[in-house]
């Protein structure tokens, strides 16, 4: 995770969680600075292989230090692409909750005590 914002995320900014070669593009639709977690409406995610639209699945609330704020540069060509190169999905949630279960789980590694 990345180190804290000084300044909240605002509702409709772009964001984006990577993990690995993955990333996550997603609209804020609140920062809840209190307990350090922001809700975002997810885009899309983008593989070197694929782009897969998220757009209809739901929205998810992750600690706002996983996320930074998108380039224009980087989301603009992606949201032109959308309905045209997009991986049909039927079930978005799936391909969601799969992204964020390895994210979870990168980040809840224990490491081995050493003797």
């Amino acid at each position: 995770m990345s180190q804290k914002r000084a300044v909240p995320f605002q509702p409709q900014q772009i964001v984006c969680l990577e993990y690995k070669q993955t990333y996550l593009y997603a609209e804020v639709v609140q920062d809840i600075r209190e307990r350090q977690m922001c809700w975002v409406r997810p885009l899309c995610l983008k593989t070197p292989d694929h782009l897969t639209d998220l757009r209809e699945g739901a929205d998810i609330v992750w600690y706002s230090d996983a996320f930074r704020p998108a380039l224009d540069t980087e989301v603009l060509p992606l949201l032109t692409e959308l309905p045209t190169k997009a991986e049909p999905v039927q079930t978005p949630g799936t391909v969601l909750n799969q992204f964020m279960r390895q994210v979870w789980q990168q980040q809840h590694v224990k490491t081995p005590p050493h003797d």
